[in-house]
């Protein structure tokens, strides 16, 4: 197997993506529990390309350290997306809930893959469920691209 560029430090762009369309999805189910020590695995992988029809489960936390190769203890959990059309998902993506921006992406957790990818995103402090967020089913979500360096 090749080696991995972004594990191995092969290429010449910290940022190698310079424009992508935004990802659609929608709400199919709000969540409404937390975890201290969830230990989630984040992926050294700052993209993903996601499947239309595929459903994705939304995480949050305020750890400031959640980064891709890093281990994130507590989180609340948001919900799951059906994506509506296939794209890529990109580190530092904002994560919009009805044009809101409930959280910057930081990163993937793969623990219960092949049923769906755990997305990880990132808020300045004291994460909220989307119970508490008050999130419905049908909901739009959006991951909008937040520029290149």
């Amino acid at each position: 197997m090749s080696p991995d560029p972004y594990v191995n430090g092969l290429l010449d762009q910290a940022m190698p993506c310079k424009a992508k369309l935004t990802v659609p999805g929608k709400i199919v189910c709000v969540l409404h529990a937390r975890a201290e020590a969830r230990q989630l695995e984040l992926s050294p992988y700052p993209s993903r390309a996601v499947l239309k029809n595929e459903i994705h489960e939304l995480i949050l936390t305020a750890e400031p350290e959640a980064a891709p190769g890093k281990v994130v203890n507590r989180i609340a959990y948001l919900a799951f997306f059906e994506v509506l059309e296939s794209g890529i998902l990109w580190v530092g993506d904002r994560m919009m809930v009805n044009g809101r921006c409930l959280g910057i992406l930081a990163g993937y957790d793969f623990s219960h893959l092949p049923n769906h990818m755990n997305i990880i995103l990132k808020v300045p402090q004291n994460p909220q469920t989307g119970f508490e967020l008050g999130l419905q089913p049908g909901e739009p979500v959006e991951f909008v691209f937040a520029g290149s360096d």
